[in-house]
């Protein structure tokens, strides 16, 4: 370890430095009495430590880190509760292939004491509820060999969360300097792909007569290419263009696609129009992408013709849609040993005049769905820097963004999918402004989830982000409410006493603006990144912000 000449630390202290030599410049957490030892080699390792307000927003801000930068955001927590409160971000990680690395500190003895600060029945059992794995460390040598076996995982299968749990007793053991990190190891990820399965593959998509391709998240990554490599966005065009194929993408592959592309439908798969122009098609090839709920909002995919899974993630080759060809690769390296099988150029297979028709009435059934968010979407787009990096949280807002914005770079759009947490989006924008320092991060959040975590202000405050935080303020749970009018319920618990948000967040130190036209909303936006800390952008529905003026 270059720059750490001995022996005589704890085993909390070798784990930052252990961590520092592997390249972890940032940890979020909170210390307390249980993992103080943790807290002993920080400095000495020169890694940025953030102080969040409440163990979610570590977790949040540890996952939106890593979705930022591409590489693993790592918390650290205490015993019992400050585990317990991580665990849903845990389980938005998890359910998002996130890779945060999440390190408490445990109890030595939970079976014969009882009533101990911070004890659990199985604190480990409840962390392995929803993360990849829970382990604990029971010698220094477990604790540095568990660490890079999660640092390596990340790189080599499908990122998800892991949990590592140290005893108290063993954080403050001395102990020998953590071991050198895996010699050749280059980061890549490899899926294994079937001898000869590109060039026929392109041969199929010459051949087929309306071949359609769904590009996911798994191709979204933020992850620094080898060099000489083409960026993701690059490969998945080319392919549309060499193929003559179609394509969607998921809300987590947004961007992906040129705005101009004529042959992308957006990210509109979800719309349940886009049943039937799967069903058009007779090859569909889907890669990097679940096909969840969450991706298609009802349980069939619509395909009659062939469809063609690839994935790192072999559990998504044998799901309920049954794919008819299966092949276990890393999403990228598919693409672009595809691309050496495919000639320059390939007549296209979809009319562009149709593609353009569909998109104009998916955008309209989304502005129909919930009036008045997409003029402000069309607004904010217009000024938004190219590459803005937002995080949104589960609110109406955020529901029609995400179809409607058509991003300029895959990967600058983070959402809590599946897991579908609230809270997220302002802890998960610190998080990405700490990787991204120099680039601008926007959060959106509506008026209810942002309480879940609205103290996470404190910290942008302190850190000095320049972070827009574009507050949905419409009084009420409006999605709940909108589906209890749709059970025929007469809606209920579903309106709650706001703050005065403005004030509160000058109460935090923060700026705050409420525009009331939408060129008022464009200067604010535009003003807010160049401040010297976070501004809260309240919106509301009966705003006059709708005005074109």
């Amino acid at each position: 370890m270059a720059g750490i000449e001995d022996v005589s630390r704890t085993v909390g202290a070798q784990i930052s430095l252990m961590l520092k030599a592997r390249g972890v410049d940032v940890i979020f957490g909170i210390p307390g009495v249980h993992n103080v030892e943790m807290y002993r080699g920080l400095e000495e390792a020169g890694i940025t430590h953030v102080l969040a307000r409440h163990e979610q927003g570590v977790g949040f801000m540890a996952d939106g880190y890593a979705r930022a930068s591409g590489k693993p955001g790592v918390a650290y927590v205490i015993t019992g509760p400050g585990l317990c409160n991580i665990m849903t971000p845990m389980g938005q990680a998890y359910s998002d292939s996130v890779p945060v690395l999440v390190i408490s500190s445990c109890l030595d003895d939970t079976v014969s004491k009882r009533g101990q600060l911070h004890q659990m029945r199985d604190q480990r059992g409840a962390a392995a509820t929803v993360c990849d794995w829970s382990e604990e460390a029971r010698s220094p040598e477990a604790v540095f060999d568990l660490i890079d076996r999660a640092l390596v995982e990340f790189d080599v299968r499908r990122a998800r969360p892991k949990h590592i749990q140290v005893p108290i007793s063993l954080l403050g053991e001395k102990t020998e300097v953590a071991p050198e990190a895996i010699p050749g190891f280059d980061g890549r990820s490899g899926g294994i792909l079937r001898a000869g399965c590109q060039q026929a593959m392109a041969e199929d998509i010459l051949a087929a007569r309306k071949p359609l391709f769904i590009f996911g998240g798994g191709l979204a990554t933020q992850k620094k290419p080898a060099s000489g490599e083409p960026k993701n966005e690059v490969c998945v065009r080319d392919v549309l263009r060499r193929s003559g194929a179609a394509a969607f993408t998921t809300y987590a592959g947004g961007g992906l696609l040129a705005v101009d592309d004529p042959f992308s439908f957006g990210c509109y798969l979800g719309r349940p129009e886009s049943e039937r122009i799967i069903a058009e098609s007779d090859l569909v090839i889907a890669i990097g992408t679940e096909l969840s709920e969450c991706d298609l909002w009802r349980d069939a995919l619509g395909h009659s013709g062939t469809l063609v899974r690839v994935d790192i993630d072999p559990e998504m080759l044998a799901d309920r849609h049954r794919a008819d060809v299966c092949i276990h690769a890393d999403g990228l390296d598919f693409v672009q040993e595809l691309l050496e099988h495919l000639p320059q150029d390939a007549p296209p297979k979809w009319e562009t005049a149709i593609i353009r028709a569909q998109k104009a009435g998916f955008r309209a059934e989304v502005d129909a769905a919930r009036p008045g968010i997409v003029p402000i979407c069309d607004a904010l787009k217009g000024v938004m820097p190219d590459d803005a990096m937002v995080f949104s949280d589960m609110t109406q807002f955020a529901y029609v963004a995400k179809e409607v914005w058509d991003m300029q770079q895959s990967g600058h759009w983070h959402h809590p999918s599946g897991f579908g947490t609230l809270g997220y989006a302002l802890p998960a924008a610190i998080g990405g402004a700490m990787a991204r320092r120099d680039a601008p991060t926007v959060c959106i959040a509506g008026d209810y989830g942002f309480q879940y975590s609205v103290q996470e202000l404190g910290v942008a405050v302190e850190m000095k982000l320049a972070i827009p935080i574009l507050l949905w303020d419409n009084g009420k749970l409006k999605e709940i409410e909108d589906s209890m009018v749709a059970s025929q319920i007469a809606p209920n618990a579903v309106e709650a006493l706001n703050p005065d948000f403005c004030k509160l967040a000058e109460a935090y130190g923060c700026l705050s603006e409420q525009p009331a036209t939408v060129g008022a909303l464009k200067e604010v936006l535009l003003a807010a990144f160049e401040a010297d800390r976070p501004t809260v952008i309240r919106l509301t529905p009966d705003m006059a912000v709708y005005r074109t003026k």
